[in-house]
């Protein structure tokens, strides 16, 4: 959606997919880290997430790669994009075509 992500692992998958999209992609911040997932977070936490991730410079980088990672997703599903081109060559290969 072109938006930064505040993450905030609570489950299985999700501390890998914090470490994706935040030291991989740097599109996200972490509120609170898998290791203290039983404790309770305290809205200090929260906020300084959301203060971080809308007044700061690196805030304002994260929500630009997330717009570019945003419109580079869009155009690669779109009409003549290599996903969507992608998908179109695997179901002729699979249908009688």
């Amino acid at each position: 959606m072109g938006v930064p992500i505040a993450s905030w692992p609570v489950h299985v998958d999700q501390p890998y997919n914090t470490v994706f999209i935040t030291n991989m992609l740097k599109i996200g911040i972490s509120v609170w880290k898998w290791s203290r997932r039983e404790e309770i977070v305290p809205a200090a936490a929260i906020e300084k997430a959301v203060k971080t991730l809308m007044g700061t410079p690196e805030g304002e980088e994260m929500r630009q790669r997330a717009v570019e990672l945003s419109n580079k997703i869009k155009n690669s599903v779109s009409h003549g994009g290599l996903a969507r081109k992608e998908m179109e060559s695997f179901i002729f290969n699979i249908t009688d075509n």
